[in-house]
């Protein structure tokens, strides 16, 4: 089942021609292009790149068998290595000279190990004596030295995401000099020693090449060291040692990542995860460094999930140039002939293909048995929304239900991500407001990563539906509700109206009016004017509601003409003329609204009585108790007439 399997090779694999005898296959891990060169490139050459503009196809003339070649970036310049002396190179800028010029190393005596592309148009020779950074310049078919340092090197390392060099030194290899390169200089950062295995004497060993990698994980650089041990039966297995290599100060070892046996390895990073495969058994293992909090300098990690092949995928029978009607064959996984690159790249040059290698979320919700664990360990990945909210609707409902503590835990760590964002993004409309003047223009808009679920999202996939389902235990549904809610104040995240609504929604669907009323006497809900006219829609089935919703627009106290409508709608005329005589409102209140109301109850003593209050009230403001035509209270003048009389009207304003 694809279920067991949480590692998969992507879909849009790069095909090319498979290395034979006339074909030389070369990877570039810092423009990710597959070079296939026949017969010296006399025959032609062949890149393919992670999409059409990085692939190319050209001929050029056989000078000797390529140890290597790389373009620059955005395919501007093509860098040739054939002997151990020179570099050649082509240019590919539109209107440059085509013709090929050539640049001997200046270290006297030195063997080329290779070269890496810095920009698209600086570079760096390593050789055995030290390293010489250059600029080219295509128009003059020239490079010019920018920097050189000797020292004794052994092998090289180069990553393209930071732009640093890894060089190893000593007779055992194991001290590296790293260089880091940026806007035409070269700086030495510090040196450091990988602790090898203590073996017994003489035996010795060195520091191999195959054993290292470089990479980012979680936005820092660090050095990966494959620490194999003896094969004695009481050995601990092999381990892989982090080194933390900051810009400036100690590079230093932080994680050992324990993989409980021996063998050949080969190291990915995959959505920030270090993936160890293991060859003879199939397998392939994955760690996150931020899964556990540091127990001191060094952190100890175990695997997060039990060791699973790569999941089976098939391809063309013939390779590359098969055609559509000729049946997919099973791909051979962790075959002898693949090449793992960084960060998540494997490569079969025997076969014709290169994979990204991508992790499946999905298989993980089941074998990651502590959920919390499990949330620390979705949070952090780049497509888990979806796997998350799956999660949480199985955390509060059917048989992998969790315990309320459980569910509780889980709704903190969803919030507290989502808190970081709306601070980030309050930071970002600040500083924009602030202008450039003020550092405005230094910060980032926040970009929001699917790790960020807010209340919609809760609400629209997880809590509605939950509330909504059949049989349940209403006392669960309004826990859970109340403890997401809880969790939102916790973080001072101010709660949606509509999770309050689903939360009495519930109540009274359960005829649980005791607690919805305990609920509001307690400000367990927050006040609000939605949330008072969804009491009030309530009095027919509650009608304490219309007494609640009142108290709460009185505590807004930004609720005044709501509570006067509400009062109105009820014909409770007198109550809404006491309320806004309370709150100082009654100089500056419609006339017309409350005559209106009066007159709509038919109660002749009331209409008389309001409309006596405000002719009083336009006598003591004007000193004349008419109402002005901009009132509009003309067919009320009349009506009291006619109820009441010519002298009752001037009685009234007399009195």
């Amino acid at each position: 089942m694809s279920d067991e399997h949480y590692l998969e090779l992507c879909d849009n694999l790069v095909h090319f021609e498979n290395a034979s005898s006339v074909n030389n296959v070369f990877f570039d891990e810092a423009n990710k292009q597959v070079f296939a060169v026949r017969s010296g490139g006399a025959t032609g050459v062949v890149v393919k790149g992670p999409d059409d503009k990085s692939s190319v196809a050209f001929r050029m003339e056989d000078k000797g068998e390529v140890k290597c070649i790389k373009f620059s970036i955005g395919n501007k310049i093509l860098a040739v290595q054939r002997t151990s002396k020179s570099v050649d190179f082509i240019n590919f800028i539109p209107d440059y000279p085509h013709t090929e010029f050539t640049h001997e190393c200046k270290m006297k005596n030195a063997d080329l190990l290779g070269f890496c592309w810095t920009t698209w148009n600086e570079i760096v020779f390593v050789s055995d004596q030290g390293i010489e950074f250059y600029q080219v310049f295509p128009d003059k078919r020239a490079l010019k030295l920018l920097k050189s340092h000797s020292l004794n090197v052994n092998w090289y390392q180069y990553c393209p995401e930071t732009a640093v060099m890894l060089l190893s030194t000593t007779v055992q290899a194991n001290v590296l000099q790293p260089f880091a390169f940026r806007g035409g200089s070269v700086s030495k950062m510090s040196k450091f020693e990988i602790e090898l295995p203590v073996v017994p004497k003489p035996a010795k060993l060195s520091l191999s090449e195959r054993d290292v990698a470089m990479a980012t994980i979680y936005g820092q650089l660090y050095v990966m060291y494959l620490k194999h041990h003896s094969r004695s039966a009481n050995s601990p297995g092999a381990e892989v040692v982090l080194y933390h290599m900051p810009r400036e100060g100690a590079c230093k070892k932080t994680h050992v990542l324990k993989l409980n046996t021996a063998g050949k390895f080969a190291l990915n990073i995959v959505d920030n995860l270090v993936v160890v495969h293991h060859q003879s058994s199939q397998t392939s293992l994955m760690f996150d460094i931020k899964l556990k909090e540091s127990d001191g300098a060094v952190s100890t990690h175990q695997p997060v999930l039990p060791a699973r092949s790569i999941q089976p995928c098939r391809i063309p029978h013939a390779g590359p140039a098969a055609v559509p009607s000729q049946l997919a064959v099973p791909c051979q996984l962790y075959s002898s002939s693949w090449g793992v690159f960084q960060p998540d790249i494997i490569i079969s040059a025997s076969e014709g293909y290169l994979w990204h290698l991508r992790v499946k979320l999905s298989p993980t919700v089941d074998m990651l048995q502590d959920k919390s664990k499990l949330m620390d360990f979705l949070l952090r990945r780049n497509d888990c929304k979806t796997v998350i909210l799956s999660v949480c609707s199985q955390l509060v409902e059917g048989e992998r239900r969790a315990s309320l503590p459980v569910v509780a835990s889980v709704f903190d760590k969803l919030n507290q991500v989502y808190k970081d964002f709306l601070e980030a993004e309050q930071s970002y409309s600040a500083a924009a407001e602030a202008g450039p003047a003020r550092g405005g223009l230094s910060h980032k808009r926040p970009v929001r990563s699917q790790a960020v679920i807010d209340q919609s999202d809760m609400y629209t996939h997880v809590l509605s539906a939950f509330a909504e389902r059949k049989g349940a235990s209403h006392k669960l549904t309004v826990a859970v509700l109340m403890e997401y809610i809880r969790s939102l104040n916790h973080f001072q995240i101010a709660v949606q109206h509509y999770l309050y609504e689903l939360v009495i929604k519930t109540l009274v669907q359960h005829n649980l009016f005791y607690v919805l009323h305990q609920f509001l006497q307690y400000h367990v809900l927050t006040d609000s004017k939605p949330l008072a006219c969804l009491l009030l829609s309530l009095e027919s089935t509650y009608p304490p509601a219309h007494q609640l919703s009142l108290d709460m627009l009185k505590r807004l106290s930004t609720a005044n003409d709501e509570i006067v409508e509400v009062l109105l709608s009820k014909q409770q005329v007198l109550g809404a003329l006491r309320f806004i005589r309370s709150v100082g409102a009654y100089d500056n209140t419609s006339a017309r609204k409350f005559l209106d109301a009066a007159r709509q109850t038919g109660d002749r003593m009331l209409f008389f009585t309001i409309f006596r209050s405000f002719q009083q009230r336009n006598q003591r403001l004007r000193g004349n108790p008419a109402f002005n035509p901009g009132e509009h209270c003309e067919e009320h003048v009349i009506h009291f007439t006619q109820v009441f009389g010519e002298q009752a009207l001037m009685r009234a304003a007399t009195t």
